[in-house]
């Protein structure tokens, strides 16, 4: 049983970095140069297709590689809970933000990452919440050694960091015909509003904080990093490549000294609990 489920949460999150492979060639290859496919219908529609399709199909895979993973090693009862937690949390957030400009700033949502929660918010942005803030705190649980309000806060600042680089990748100016969303007020961060962070702090903390807090233990099963670790870094080197390709090279920096490589002590937190 245990196999099984390791293999089912590591095919999924194989599948995972599969379509964000795609969708990267066809944001930075196909949609920029379309010359490429203009004498080939099938590879045009094809490559059409998975550009509507691939940024939700991505994010959905992702949350199920967590959820299998949840399932595998913590239960159904903890994985539910924190699943509701982070996506009834960030949803509401995210419904909030669309409308009135709080907590994260002025900005709505394009097309390209599929049907919308109340024609406002893709309905598979919930879902990224819950994958990489259970990603996150799994991992910041490793590196605190249990220490619940610990975890908490670092799981928060590993979920922050990732907006650093996500942010300013998926609406750079650069990059114009690839934007997921846009933002209607300026600020000092690659052209966006500094509450935008505080915003997704805010999230971030009051999801993971009920998710974990909902378990009602003071310590939360030791499991293996390896999945989380995965899960946050392939989204984290995403980003970071779509960032670079914007010509936002110092986000790309920033993201492995503040996201990667501290994230990564999650290793030897965890050898040290076994030990």
């Amino acid at each position: 049983m245990n196999r099984a489920g390791g293999v089912i949460a590591w095919t999924l999150v194989a599948l995972h970095a599969l379509a964000l492979c795609l969708g990267l060639f066809g944001l930075l290859i196909a949609m920029p140069h379309p010359e490429l496919f203009a004498g080939n219908a099938a590879a045009t529609a094809f490559y059409a297709r998975a550009m509507n399709d691939t940024g939700g199909t991505a994010m959905f895979l992702g949350a199920l590689a967590m959820i299998a993973f949840g399932l595998w090693q913590l239960g159904p009862r903890r994985t539910l809970i924190f699943f509701l937690a982070a996506t009834i949390i960030s949803a509401t957030a995210e419904l909030t933000g669309t409308k009135t400009g709080w907590p994260f700033g002025g900005y709505e949502y394009t097309n390209f990452l599929g049907p919308k929660l109340l024609g406002r918010v893709p309905a598979a942005i919930p879902l990224s919440w819950f994958y990489m803030g259970f990603a996150a705190l799994i991992l910041a649980s490793a590196i605190t050694r249990n220490r619940l309000w610990w975890s908490i806060v670092l799981g928060t600042w590993l979920l922050v960091t990732w907006d650093l680089v996500l942010d300013p990748s998926m609406a750079a100016p650069n990059l114009q015909y690839i934007h997921f969303w846009i933002w209607h007020e300026t600020g000092p961060y690659f052209g966006m509003p500094l509450r935008n962070l505080a915003g997704w702090f805010g999230t971030g903390l009051a999801f993971i904080a009920a998710g974990r807090l909902a378990w009602n233990e003071a310590e939360a099963p030791r499991v293996p990093v390896a999945i989380p670790y995965a899960v946050y870094a392939i989204n984290i080197v995403w980003s970071m490549i779509l960032s670079v390709a914007a010509g936002m090279w110092p986000t790309a920096v920033a993201a492995i000294l503040v996201s990667l490589v501290p994230a990564a002590f999650a290793f030897t937190g965890a050898r040290r609990t076994r030990a």
